[in-house]
């Protein structure tokens, strides 16, 4: 297995808040936040559970590079960096799991 990591935006079903988060297991993240692992985080308390924007890097310390910077942008300029790649904004927490598996193995 690789070693990296991803940086990813998840958003509420409403798609009204925004997070931006660093891990080095994205698949284990998701279902972290899906079910509600870290009571009381902005996360859980927002329902931020879709995702709609990440990147893959090969070591966590771009990655972590990569989620500061994002985290200092606006809140306009974070969505202009997901309609990139994702114009209609569609959840992708099911369909990256075979893309994910590609990029780690």
């Amino acid at each position: 297995m690789k070693k990296g990591g991803f940086i990813y935006v998840l958003t509420n079903k409403l798609k009204t808040v925004l997070y931006i988060g660093v891990t080095s297991n994205l698949r284990a993240r998701l279902w972290e936040h899906a079910h509600h692992e870290n009571q009381n985080s902005f996360t859980d308390q927002y329902n931020v559970t879709c995702l709609v924007y990440y990147e893959w890097f090969d070591s966590i310390i771009a990655a972590i590079e990569r989620e500061k910077q994002l985290k200092r942008w606006s809140r306009t300029k974070k969505i202009a960096l997901v309609k990139v790649k994702n114009p209609e904004w569609r959840f992708l927490n099911e369909e990256v799991y075979e893309e994910i598996y590609s990029l780690l193995y």
